[in-house]
C-alpha cells in the first residue's frame, strides 16, 4: 500500500480487511502472502568480465594465432606452446585480481539484511505470538515497544503510551528521534520525514509503545527500496580507466594498421624460396605481424596501475582513509564536488549543551547572565565560561547552575556510560537528555574546593555519571509525569530531608508561561517573574533558537507540600524558573581548515542533510561553507524547493548550491546524478543505510568508520575517524598518485613505440627478425614492469592542493608529449635494429657480411655464398638487440623521474626505489643470458665485453635526446611550433558522459 500515510487508520485497516482486536486469520495470511509476497552475478560471468577489454582480446587472438601457426609449421613440444602459454598466464593473473575485487562488492547487499528485525510480536486469530519477522505479511497487526527494531513498514493504529518516538537516523539522517502520531499526513510529495504515522523497517523505538498494521514487507519497504536501488546502480568507470580504455582503443587501431602494413610491404617476399612456397611465406609474415601486436601492447600496464594504486592505498590508510576499491584512489584526484553529510561528518553527532541562560539579579544589572559550555562530545569533559569569556572554576557554587545540574540529573530517563572497547562515552536513550546528563557532570558538585581535580582522578567508568548518581542518591524520586505532546514537558517529584520538590523540563514557551517566580543567580533568592524579565528571557530564547539555531529547553522547579506522594498536571503551575539551556550537534574542530583547503584546491563542498534548513545554515556559517555571505539566496535549498524549480533553474542552482536540506535517500542519489550530468566528479559521504544507493552511484562513495556495514560495503573508501578533514588529505594523495601513474604510463608507451619501430624497420629493410615474440614479452613484462612500478614512488609535489582539479577528459598523453615519446620511441627502435645489423656487419665475433647479403638473406639457400646459411639462425644478433632494448629502457626510466625537469635538477637518487628496480631488472636480464635452461627458453646467448660496450654506446644517447626535448618543454614556445597545425591532443577525446 503506497499511500498508507495519507489514509486514516480505518481506511488502512479496511484496505487489508483486518480487525484491530483480532488480527489476520490464517486464511488471510496465506492469501496476503500470495498477493503481496513475504518479507549477485554468477561467478563465471565475473571471470568473463575481466577479459572484456580490447587489448586483452588482441593478446588472446595473438596467443591462439601463434599456437595455430606453430602447429601448421609442424612444431611440437615446448616451442609450440611456449609463447601462447606465457601470454595466457599473464592474462589469468590479471583476471584473478579483478575477480577478487569484484566479489567483495556484492557483500554490500548481504549486509543490508542485518538491519532487518529478527522477530515480531504479532496479533493473529485474536491472540499475540512472537514470530520470525520474515513471516510477516501486509495487514498483520504488530506491537512494538522501547528498544524494538521495527520489522516492516507499518502504519500506526493505536498508541499504548503518551508518546512514541523512533530513532530513524539510519534511514533519514535526522540527528534526533522523531515523534510518531496517528493522524494522516496531508503533505503533497511527502518525504520520509513527513510520514509521521509510519514506522519504518529497521529503525528503532526509543520511547513508548504502540500497535501498527504492516503496509509493506521485503522490497516494498523504505529499506527494501534502498536495496533495490543499490542493485540498479551501475558502477561508474573511473576517469583513469576511461582514459586507458580510450588509449587502448586508439592503440589497437594503430597496431592493426601497422600489422596490415607490415604484411602488405612484404607481399613481394612471400615467394622467397627460404619460406618454401607462397602460403608458407604469407604465414611467416603473419607471424611477424602477430609479434608486432605483442610488442605494441603494454601487457604490464594493468598490473603496474594496480600496484601503483595499491601503494597509494597503503599511504592513505596511515591518514585514516581506508580504500575499498583501488581505482577510486585516482578518482579522488579529480574530484570537483564533495557532497558531505552534516550529522557525524561535519559535526560530532553528539548533542551538547553549548549555552545556558539564567536570571542574574532583578535588583542590579545585568538582569540576565549567559554562560557558554565547551566540549563537543558525550565525554564529561568541558568547562563553563561567563559572557566575558572567563572560566568558572566552581560553577556549582552559583545557585542557578547548581539547580540546573540537579534538574538535568533528576528529570531524565537516559543513561550515559563509558564503553572501554571503543574508548568513548555512549548514550542510551534520547540524545537531548544525555546532553543534560553531560551538563550536570560539567557543572560538578557543590561544597568541595578540590572539585574539578578530584573528579578527574576517578576512572572513566565511574566518572561517566558520578555527579548524576550523586543527585539521584540525594533526592528520592517519588513520581514521574512523562512528556506529553499537549503539555510539552516532563516533571518528576522528589523528596530530600522532608523537602518535596518537583523538577520540570520542557519546551521554553510551555515552561515560562507557567512560571510565576525566578531563581536569581547572584544570591539564590526567589523573586516574582515580572513582565520585563519575561520579555528579556523571550528575546534571549529568540536569539538562541533563531540566530544560533540551538535546540532550547527550559528548566523549572516547584516546592510541594511535605508528604505529598502524587501530583497531577494541575500542579504544574506557579513554577520557579531556573534557566534556559541551548544545545546543538557541534561542528568538529578541524572542519573549518579543511573547508579552506577545498576552496584553495578548487573543490566545491555541498552540505547534504535530513535536518531542517535554519539549523543547517547556522552550522554552515560556523564551518565557513558559505564564505561569509549574508544573503544565502541560491546557495541553500530544501529538497522540495529544489524539486519545484523548472529544469533550467535546477541546472543553475546546482552550480551555486552549498547546502541541501530536508533530504531523503532518493534525493541524494538524484543530486549525484544531476551533478554528474554537469560533468562534475562527485564524492559523496554517508553513514546510514539510507546513503548506500548514493554512495554506490557517486564517482567516489565515502562511508564513515562508525557508520553502518551497508554504507561501508557500498562505498569506495571508509573514513576510520569519520572526519571531513581526512577526505581533504585523501584528495591530495589521490592527485599525487595520478601524477605518478601518468609518468609510468608515458614510460611504458615510449618503450612500446620503440619495439614497434624496431620490428617495422626490420620488416621494411628486409633483414631477419630482430626479436622473437617471447623476447618481446620478456621485455614488456619484466624490464618495463619493475621500473614503471618504481616510478609510482616519485614524491608528492608541495603545491599539489593549490591547483584546480584536473579535467576528467584530460588526456593522459597530450600532443606535444606524444611527439616527444615518438622521438624517444623511434630512437629506441632504431638503436635496437642498429645493434642487430652491427653484429652481422662489423662485430669482431660476427661473420662481417656485406650489408646487401644481410638484406637478401632469404634467398641464401638458392645462391652460391662464402658463408653457411645457418649464420642467420645465430642467437647473437637478437641477443644484442634485446639487450640494447633493455638497457635503453633503463636509461629512459631515469628520464621519467620528472615530466619536464632535467636529471641535473632531480637526480636519480631522489627515487631510490627506481634505482633498485633498474639494478634488479639488469640482474634478471643477465640471469637469462648466462643461465643455460633460461637462455634456451628465450633463445639468447651470453655476450662478450666488446658486445656489452656497443650496447652501452647505443643506449646512452636516449638521455641526451630527452634532455633536449625537456628543455623545449620548459621553454614552452618550442612546444607550440610543433603542433600549431594540428589538434592539440593526439589521444582520442570522447565527451565523457554521453548521457
Amino acid at each position: 500500500m503506497e499511500d498508507a500515510y495519507a489514509r486514516s487508520v480505518t481506511e488502512v485497516l479496511d484496505f487489508f480487511g483486518v480487525e484491530p482486536t483480532k488480527g489476520l486469520t490464517d486464511v488471510q495470511v496465506a492469501q496476503h502472502a500470495r498477493l503481496y509476497g513475504k518479507n549477485g552475478a554468477p561467478f563465471w560471468k565475473l571471470v568473463l568480465k575481466q577479459f572484456d577489454d580490447l587489448l586483452v582480446k588482441i593478446l588472446i587472438v595473438a596467443a591462439v594465432v601463434s599456437f595455430i601457426l606453430a602447429l601448421i609449421n609442424g612444431e611440437t613440444g615446448l616451442s609450440a606452446f611456449l609463447e601462447p602459454s606465457v601470454i595466457l598466464m599473464i592474462l589469468a593473473a590479471n583476471a584473478a585480481v579483478g575477480v577478487i575485487t569484484e566479489t567483495n562488492a556484492e557483500k554490500a547487499l548481504e549486509e543490508l539484511r542485518a538491519y532487518q528485525a529478527d522477530v515480531a510480536t504479532v496479533l493473529r486469530n485474536g491472540s499475540f505470538s512472537i514470530l520470525p519477522a520474515t513471516e510477516l505479511v501486509p495487514g498483520d497487526i504488530v506491537e512494538v515497544a522501547v528498544g524494538c527494531k521495527i520489522p516492516a513498514d507499518m502504519r500506526m493504529i493505536e498508541m499504548l503510551s503518551n508518546e512514541v518516538r523512533v530513532d530513524q537516523a539510519i534511514l533519514t539522517g535526522e540527528s534526533w528521534s522523531v515523534e510518531k502520531e496517528l493522524e494522516s499526513t496531508i503533505a503533497t510529495n511527502a518525504v520520509y520525514q513527513d510520514k509521521t504515522n509510519i514506522l519504518f523497517s529497521g529503525t528503532v523505538v526509543v520511547a513508548g509503545r504502540a500497535r501498527a498494521v504492516v503496509v509493506g514487507v521485503g522490497t516494498n519497504t523504505a529499506m527494501g527500496s534502498i536495496r533495490d536501488s543499490m542493485l540498479q546502480t551501475e558502477d561508474e568507470v573511473t576517469p583513469l580507466k576511461k582514459k586507458l580504455d580510450e588509449f587502448g582503443t586508439f592503440l589497437a587501431k594503430v597496431i592493426a594498421g601497422i600489422c596490415v602494413l607490415v604484411w602488405i610491404v612484404n607481399i613481394g617476399h612471400f615467394h622467397d624460396p627460404s619460406h618454401g612456397g607462397f602460403l608458407r611465406g604469407a604465414i611467416h609474415y603473419f607471424k611477424i605481424a602477430v609479434a608486432l601486436a605483442v610488442a605494441a601492447i603494454p601487457e604490464g600496464l594493468p598490473a603496474v596501475v594496480t600496484t601503483c594504486l595499491a601503494l597509494g592505498t597503503k599511504r592513505m590508510a596511515r591518514l585514516n582513509a581506508i580504500v575499498r576499491s583501488l581505482p577510486s584512489v585516482e578518482t579522488l584526484g579529480c574530484t570537483t564536488v564533495i557532497c558531505s553529510d552534516k550529522t557525524g561528518t561535519l559535526t560530532t553527532n553528539m548533542m551538547s549543551v553549548s549555552k545556558v541562560c539564567v536570571v542574574h539579579s532583578v535588583h542590579r544589572s545585568p538582569l540576565i547572565a549567559e554562560y557558554s559550555v565547551s566540549g563537543t562530545t558525550y565525554a564529561p569533559e568541558g568547562t563553563i565560561f561567563d559572557s566575558a569569556g572567563t572560566q568558572l572554576h566552581l560553577p556549582a557554587q552559583l545557585p542557578c547552575l547548581l539547580h540546573i545540574a540537579m534538574c538535568s540529573a533528576l528529570c531524565n530517563e537516559s543513561i550515559l556510560q563509558y564503553n572501554p572497547d571503543k574508548g568513548s562515552y555512549e548514550k542510551i536513550g534520547e540524545s537531548t537528555e544525555v546532553a543534560l546528563r553531560v551538563l550536570a557532570e560539567k557543572v560538578g558538585l557543590p561544597g568541595f574546593d578540590s572539585m574539578p581535580s578530584s573528579l578527574n582522578m576517578l576512572s572513566k567508568h565511574e566518572r561517566a555519571s558520578y555527579c548524576n548518581h550523586y543527585w539521584e542518591d540525594q533526592f528520592k524520586k517519588i513520581s514521574v509525569a512523562e512528556f506529553t505532546r499537549d503539555r510539552k514537558m516532563m516533571s518528576v517529584l522528589c523528596s530530600r530531608n522532608q523537602l518535596q520538590i518537583m523538577f520540570l523540563k520542557g519546551a521554553p514557551e510551555s515552561i515560562i508561561s507557567r512560571c510565576t517566580n525566578v531563581l536569581c543567580n547572584d544570591d539564590g533568592s526567589t523573586v516574582p517573574l515580572t513582565a520585563s524579565t519575561q520579555a528579556e528571557l523571550d528575546s534571549r530564547l529568540q536569539s538562541f533558537a533563531g540566530k544560533e539555531t540551538l535546540r532550547c529547553l527550559a528548566l523549572a522547579l516547584k516546592q510541594m507540600p511535605v508528604g505529598q506522594q502524587t501530583f497531577s498536571y494541575d500542579d504544574e503551575k506557579d513554577l520557579t524558573f531556573i534557566g534556559l539551556v541551548g544545545m546543538l550537534d557541534p561542528p568538529r574542530e578541524e572542519v573549518r581548515n579543511a573547508m579552506l583547503s577545498c576552496m584553495t584546491a578548487g573543490i566545491r563542498v555541498i552540505v547534504v542533510t535530513g535536518d531542517n534548513k535554519s539549523t543547517a545554515e547556522s552550522l554552515c556559517r560556523k564551518i565557513g561553507a558559505f564564505d561569509d555571505l549574508v544573503d544565502l539566496a541560491g546557495r541553500s535549498y530544501t529538497a522540495s524547493e529544489f524539486e519545484e524549480l523548472p529544469p533550467l533553474q535546477q541546472t543553475l542552482a546546482l552550480q551555486r548550491m552549498a547546502l541541501f536540506t530536508r533530504v531523503e535517500p532518493s534525493h541524494k542519489k538524484m543530486l549525484v546524478e544531476a551533478l554528474q550530468h554537469q560533468n562534475e566528479v562527485v564524492a559523496m559521504t554517508g553513514d546510514g543505510v539510507n546513503d548506500a544507493p548514493a554512495l554506490k552511484k557517486a564517482d567516489i562513495g565515502i562511508a564513515m568508520g562508525s557508520g553502518t556495514a551497508v554504507a561501508k560495503s557500498a562505498s569506495d573508501m571508509v573514513l576510520a575517524d569519520d572526519n571531513f578533514a581526512t577526505i581533504v588529505a585523501a584528495v591530495a594523495e589521490g592527485r599525487a598518485i595520478y601524477n605518478n601513474t601518468k609518468q609510468f604510463i608515458r614510460y611504458m608507451i615510449s618503450s612500446n613505440i620503440g619495439e614497434v619501430v624496431c620490428i617495422f624497420v626490420a620488416a621494411v629493410l628486409g633483414i631477419p627478425d630482430t626479436l622473437a615474440p617471447v623476447q618481446l614479452l620478456w621485455v614488456n613484462l619484466v624490464t618495463d614492469g619493475l621500473p614503471a612500478t618504481a616510478i609510482g614512488f616519485n614524491k608528492q609535489d608541495s603545491d599539489v592542493m593549490k591547483a584546480k582539479p584536473r579535467k576528467v577528459n584530460e588526456a593522459v598523453v597530450t600532443g606535444w608529449l606524444f611527439f616527444r615519446y615518438l622521438v624517444i620511441g623511434a630512437y629506441v627502435g632504431l638503436a635496437t635494429v642498429v645493434g642487430f645489423i652491427w653484429w652481422f656487419v662489423y662485430s669482431e665475433s660476427g661473420p662481417k657480411l656485406p650489408y646487401g647479403e644481410l638484406m637478401n638473406f632469404d634467398s641464401c639457400s638458392t645462391r652460391e655464398t662464402t658463408y653457411p646459411c645457418s649464420i642467420f639462425d645465430d642467437k647473437h644478433p637478437s641477443t644484442v638487440s634485446m639487450t640494447v632494448l633493455v638497457v635503453v629502457e633503463m636509461f629512459n626510466a631515469l628520464n621519467n623521474l620528472s615530466e619536464n625537469q632535467s636529471l641535473l635538477v632531480i637526480p636519480p637518487w631522489s627515487n631510490l626505489w627506481l634505482l633498485a628496480s633498474i639494478i634488479l631488472t639488469m640482474l634478471l636480464h643477465i640471469l637469462i643470458l648466462y643461465v643455460h635452461p633460461l637462455s634456451v627458453l628465450f633463445s639468447v646467448t651470453p655476450l662478450s665485453w666488446s658486445e656489452w660496450a656497443v650496447v652501452l654506446y647505443l643506449s646512452f644517447p636516449v638521455i641526451i635526446i630527452d634532455e633536449v626535448l625537456k628543455f623545449f618543454s620548459r621553454k614552452s614556445g618550442g612546444v607550440r611550433f610543433t603542433f600549431r597545425f594540428r589538434r592539440p591532443d593526439l589521444l582520442p577525446k570522447r565527451e565523457l558522459r554521453d548521457k
